[in-house]
């Protein structure tokens, strides 16, 4: 396979868990305000429970947001997920934003994570991701993303397990968010 070298490369043949990060056009932030943040959450929920990917961490930002989900017996659903997710939430926010026909998103990219030691540090990476960007002192108390889900829904040794992995050498793609935070 060649591949292509202007976009980031989509390998989706074996089913397992994916991390997903995708972006806004330019870097904007197209979510800024609870609004726009609640709109991609929920529609990410929708999306994925449609397309059987059972979702492990979340967080929206107003630049882009970041997934890790096991994917369904056939992972190239995922490229459908993405579709219809940026199809969906870009109509809904230039709807809300009376911006029709504005570019909404850009890329995404995605990784199969093959390493448990790699799987726990980035979800604690998402989990974590709104106070990396200084959205939120605790992470817990950011509605769209997962870390607060994660302290009621998981037994504790496993979020002690999750919680001491280090995430300052991890290899993810992210964006800065500008802006003052929507809390």
């Amino acid at each position: 396979m060649v591949d292509w070298p202007h976009s980031p490369i989509h390998r989706l043949s074996d089913a397992g868990v994916y991390m997903v990060t995708a972006g806004t056009y330019r870097r904007q932030p197209f979510l800024a305000g609870g609004e726009h943040l609640t709109l991609v959450r929920d529609m990410l929920f929708a999306h994925a429970a449609k397309l059987r990917w059972q979702l492990q961490a979340w967080a929206v930002l107003p630049n882009h947001y970041h997934f890790i989900a096991q994917s369904p017996p056939c992972p190239a659903t995922l490229r459908t997920l993405i579709q219809q997710l940026h199809g969906a939430t870009a109509h809904a926010l230039n709807a809300t934003d009376r911006r029709p026909g504005r570019r909404v998103w850009f890329e995404y990219w995605d990784s199969r994570i093959t390493f448990e030691k790699s799987f726990f540090a980035r979800l604690k990476y998402v989990h974590l991701n709104p106070v990396k960007h200084g959205l939120a002192e605790n992470a817990e108390r950011y509605p769209w993303c997962s870390a607060a889900w994660f302290a009621r829904e998981a037994n504790r040794s496993f979020q002690r397990t999750v919680m001491s992995f280090p995430i300052d050498r991890l290899k993810v793609v992210d964006m800065e968010c500008g802006g003052s935070p929507p809390l």
